[in-house]
C-alpha cells in the first residue's frame, strides 16, 4: 500500500507537536505505518492512539487514546458520508444512512482493525492483554477510530480521507451493492412486512460454561427458517436472520438487493426498472486539517 506522509510545511493543527522521528519508532510501528498507508510526520500521535486506557493506568495515568478515538469518530464519518452523497446520487437519504451504519459500526471498524493487524500494536495494560483484549471488537474499532483521528491531526483531511478509502474501499462497494448487511434483524422484519407475513420469531438456546457460552438461534418468517451461532445472543441472531433473509430474498427473486431496500426489480436508487446509476468518481474536497 502507497504510504502518504505529512510535509513540513503543511497546515499547523491543533495537538501535540511530537519530536520522535521514523527512527525511533518501534519496528511494529513501522509495519503498521505500511499497513495504514500513512508514515507519521510525527511519531508522538501514533504512540497516543495506540494507548488503551488500561495501558495509562499502569503507566502514571498518561493520556490514553480516548480523546483521538472521539476526532477520528467524527472524521470517518464525515469522509465516509461524502463518499456516499457523491457516489450515490439517486438513492434516497434512508438508504445511504443505512449504508453508512454498515460501514462505520464497531463490527465493522474491528474488521478493518484486524485487517491491518492493529491490536499487535496497542498498549494495553496486563490484565486487559491476558484476557484477550487484543481481538476485542469494541477495543480494535475505537483504536482504529483513534488512528484515523491521528492520522487527520498529522496530514490534514487528505491524508485522512486517502487512509479512509484505502481501509474501507472494498467494503464500501460490497455495502453498495448489498453484499454486507450487519444488521440482518432489521431486515429480515422489513423483507416480513413486504411480503405481508407475521414478525419473525426467534428461539434461542445455549451451551457451555459461563465464561465460553455459546449460543444457537432459530427463526421463522413466512415459510422461511434461519439458524446462527455466536458468542453472544446478538450474533446468533444476526446469523440466523441473515440465513433467513438469503431465503426470503430468493423467493422474491431479489438475492442480490439487500442494500438499497426497495420493491423486488427496484433499482438500489429508488428509480424505475432498469436505471442505472452514477459511477462518477468521487473528487474528495483536500483541505488541510483545523488551523491553530
Amino acid at each position: 500500500m502507497p504510504l502518504t506522509t505529512s510535509t513540513a510545511d503543511s497546515d499547523p493543527v491543533d495537538g501535540p507537536v511530537g519530536t520522535s522521528g521514523p527512527a525511533d519508532r518501534p519496528s511494529d510501528d513501522r509495519t503498521l505505518e505500511e499497513r495504514l498507508g500513512h508514515r507519521f510526520a510525527d511519531a508522538d500521535l501514533l504512540e497516543l492512539a495506540l494507548r488503551h486506557r488500561s495501558w495509562c493506568s499502569e503507566h502514571g495515568g498518561v493520556p490514553s487514546n480516548e480523546r483521538l478515538e472521539f476526532l477520528g469518530d467524527a472524521v470517518l464519518g464525515v469522509v465516509v458520508t461524502d463518499h456516499l452523497y457523491r457516489a450515490e446520487p439517486l438513492r434516497p437519504e434512508g438508504v445511504l444512512a443505512r449504508c453508512r451504519a454498515e460501514l462505520v459500526n464497531a463490527t465493522a471498524l474491528a474488521d478493518v482493525a484486524r485487517g491491518i493487524d492493529l491490536g499487535a500494536s496497542l498498549r494495553l495494560g496486563r490484565g486487559e492483554d491476558l484476557t484477550g483484549g487484543r481481538a476485542k471488537t469494541s477495543i480494535l474499532a475505537d483504536a482504529l477510530e483513534a488512528l484515523i483521528g491521528a492520522v487527520y491531526l498529522d496530514g490534514g483531511v487528505a491524508a485522512a480521507t486517502t487512509v479512509i478509502e484505502q481501509l474501507f474501499g472494498g467494503r464500501i462497494a460490497e455495502v453498495l451493492r448489498g453484499a454486507v448487511d450487519s444488521d440482518a434483524k432489521s431486515r429480515l422484519q422489513e423483507l416480513a412486512a413486504q411480503v405481508g407475513g407475521e414478525p419473525p420469531r426467534y428461539r434461542l438456546t445455549e451451551e457451555g460454561p459461563e465464561h465460553e457460552k455459546r449460543f444457537t438461534a432459530q427463526v421463522e418468517v413466512a415459510g422461511c427458517a434461519g439458524t446462527g451461532t455466536g458468542r453472544t445472543k446478538k450474533e446468533a441472531e444476526q446469523t440466523a436472520a441473515r440465513a433467513a433473509a438469503a431465503q426470503l430474498l430468493a423467493r422474491l427473486g431479489a438475492p442480490g438487493d439487500t442494500a438499497g431496500g426497495g420493491t423486488p426489480g427496484e433499482s438500489a436508487g429508488g428509480g424505475t426498472p432498469g436505471e442505472t446509476e452514477s459511477t462518477t468518481p468521487v473528487d474528495h474536497f483536500t483541505t488541510g486539517g483545523p488551523r491553530a
